[in-house]
């Protein structure tokens, strides 16, 4: 299949943020691979690395972190407990994909409503207010959940192997 990028581009989106929008309409096409894991496979820390159920989470929590840092604020109780919590067995597979789709399809949403004006507004990033800028963190949600994505293909295809 075509990948993302190769197929245009999409409708209401900046062409400055495209980039981001690509990556991770991609990233949501390459996690479905882990449909094809059972439910002990997901939680699998082959060699020690991290399973593919905390990579869905961290996905999910990532977004919505990196989200909140774009739009001004900083994160709240819940968001600092599900990012203490991303590596523990909560789900299926089903369920954290689509838990990981509706993150993804929250973040194009909002690439949609981000206008350039707001791109290079200046924003801070966690308890030390590490400087940062809007463009600086929706690129990062595209990146980061790219790399993720490709652990997810990566460790998916070992704990196949081992079973």
């Amino acid at each position: 299949m075509t990948e993302v990028w190769l197929r245009g581009s999409l409708e209401n989106i900046s062409p400055t943020l495209m980039p981001v929008a690509h990556a991770l309409l991609q990233a949501r096409e390459d996690v479905e691979i882990a449909n094809t894991l059972s439910d002990e496979q997901l939680w699998m820390k082959p060699g020690g690395a991290a399973s593919v159920g905390f990579h869905l989470r961290h996905i999910v929590g990532s977004i919505d972190r990196l989200l909140t840092y774009a739009d001004g604020q900083q994160l709240h109780e819940g968001q600092l407990e599900f990012l203490r919590n991303e590596d523990k067995p909560v789900s299926n597979a089903k369920q954290l994909i689509t838990e990981t789709r509706e993150a993804i399809d929250k973040a194009v949403e909002i690439l949609r409503k981000t206008q350039d004006e707001s791109l290079f507004e200046k924003r801070s990033v966690g308890r030390k207010n590490l400087p940062s800028t809007v463009i600086g963190l929706l690129y990062h949600i595209g990146e980061h959940t790219s790399r993720h994505a490709g652990q997810i293909i990566t460790t998916t295809k070992i704990v196949r192997g081992l079973g």
